[in-house]
């Protein structure tokens, strides 16, 4: 079976520090024919000084994501492009389950699952969306990856930070519309792209961040919903016209009321956060729209990113105490190995799980405690045990 080449394509702007952690979890990839394609802004760039002649470095500094993406997308060389947002790691057996089904000619786009915050839960799984913007979830039978299979009226939805197209079918349909600057821009794609068949693949997971941005604030407080109100309108005017409005500006009032509650915006903040919503939609009533001209073949060739020839998963557990022994460690892990550090306190605090900067897997939580958030918030069981449990819940994600 022939493996296609896939090209990564990350778009970064304000991020250095992250965007730098991203490429480095890229870079533990098991996948043998990929090449990383970065756009980003001037401090992006020189975080990336490390990288030169290894990646591809597009500078590039607007506030327009689908512009971004498609300049990576013109310097893509792969048989299919994957994107990551910067304020993401992927697993190292990403790419093994996000790309192996576009074998199959019909396949055109693909998408896998994204963990949240605490590394653990899932921010997104499977999903569906129609024309209206309106979404609901994908029963997916298992973890093996299949053929999505939504309802009349819908189509499978792809989200931005784990995603992978076809090249030549997403170059050939003009890429991403520049018209949604932030938010829609990827599901804009997939129904313009609905005719072909999507993959969704449990295992190809990735973990996200939401990092701070011009819109929200390190703690997902939000701070803009200008270009949210603009996008939405610009959505609805291409696939739902005459569409109701109200349903989303309520989604977008809910979400803050919800903020309200928990403390993280006074109320009055709703009445002005839903505002920059209202200036938005009001901008986007009137953004230009125009066709998508084809993006031609890459402007670069294909730049390989090197692959160890040695795989391995390597795992180091200890008690709090012993971290910083067992960091030093893995931070000192041969080319090819990617390595996670347990570090259990006899406590029932719940587990988290981060990609550190130096490059490898941290997860800490208390013996007793739980990492899967549908699990007793206590459970009596020995450190070797539970080391035992992890183990095996990871093992699918990073043993070679």
């Amino acid at each position: 079976m022939t493996i296609p080449a896939v090209s990564v394509i990350v778009v970064s702007r304000g991020r250095p520090t992250l965007l730098r952690r991203a490429v480095l979890g890229l870079s533990q990839v098991w996948y043998p024919n990929f090449e990383i394609v970065v756009v980003a802004d001037g401090p992006g760039c020189a975080a990336l000084e490390h990288w030169q002649g290894s990646i591809k470095l597009i500078p590039f500094d607007d506030a327009n994501i689908s512009v971004a993406r498609n300049l990576g997308l013109r310097h893509a060389a792969g048989e299919v492009v994957a994107f990551l947002d910067d304020d993401a790691v992927p697993e190292p057996t990403w790419l093994g389950h996000l790309i192996p089904g576009f074998v199959d000619p019909d396949i055109v786009q693909a998408g896998g699952f994204v963990r949240g915050r605490n590394g653990i839960s899932f921010q997104w799984m499977a999903q569906a969306v129609n024309g209206s913007g309106v979404t609901l979830p994908l029963e997916i039978p298992g973890d093996r990856s299949v053929v999505a299979r939504p309802p009349a009226g819908f189509v499978a939805k792809t989200e931005g930070t784990n995603m992978a197209f076809r090249r030549d079918t997403l170059a050939a349909s003009g890429g991403f519309d520049p018209a949604f600057r932030f938010y829609f821009d990827e599901t804009d794609v997939n129904l313009r792209l609905a005719p072909g068949k999507t993959l969704i693949a449990p295992r190809a997971q990735v973990h996200h961040g939401y990092a701070a941005s011009d819109r929200r604030d390190g703690q997902r407080r939000v701070l803009d919903l200008f270009e949210i109100g603009a996008s939405t309108a610009v959505f609805l005017r291409k696939h739902a016209p005459g569409a109701d409005i109200p349903p989303h500006r309520e989604a977008q009032r809910t979400r803050l009321i919800g903020q309200m509650i928990e403390g993280r915006i006074e109320p009055r903040d709703v009445k002005t956060l839903l505002a920059t919503f209202d200036a938005g939609l009001a901008e986007g009533a009137t953004r230009p729209i125009v066709p998508l001209a084809p993006i031609g073949p890459s402007a670069t060739p294909f730049l390989l990113m090197a692959a160890a020839e040695n795989r391995a998963h390597r795992v180091l557990a200890g008690r709090p105490w012993q971290v910083r022994r067992l960091r030093d460690t893995a931070a000192e892990a041969p080319s090819g190995t990617v390595t996670t550090v347990f570090s259990f306190s006899p406590t029932a605090r719940a587990h988290r799980v981060q990609f550190h900067p130096d490059g490898y897997w941290l997860q800490r939580g208390g013996i007793f405690g739980r990492s899967d958030r549908s699990q007793p918030p206590f459970r009596w069981q020995s450190f070797g045990k539970r080391l035992l449990e992890e183990k095996a819940r990871v093992a699918k994600l990073r043993n070679p």
